[in-house]
């Protein structure tokens, strides 16, 4: 397997995990928001989630050029612990 197919099994992880962070992320800014929290971490949590969203779309983008996603006959489902 050479890295370009190696790329398209692990890029919709990538995008997968990136996205699970950024909901994360979004829920606890909207927490802050609720509560009157650091006006200065909101401002960085707001940042960081848009960094994620253009994270998102380039792995998004180079998942395309790669060819898509592919699933690997050997993938075994990986649980995750939050």
């Amino acid at each position: 397997m050479n890295s370009l197919e190696k790329l398209q099994v692990l890029l919709p992880h990538w995008i997968e995990h990136n996205q699970g962070h950024g909901d994360e992320c979004r829920k606890w800014l909207e927490q802050l928001q609720k509560e009157g929290g650091s006006a200065e971490v909101q401002e960085h949590l707001s940042a960081a989630l848009a960094a994620m969203a253009t994270v998102s779309e380039e792995l998004e983008k180079a998942m395309q050029a790669a060819g898509g996603a592919k699933e690997d006959a050997h993938h075994h489902h990986h649980h995750h612990h939050h």
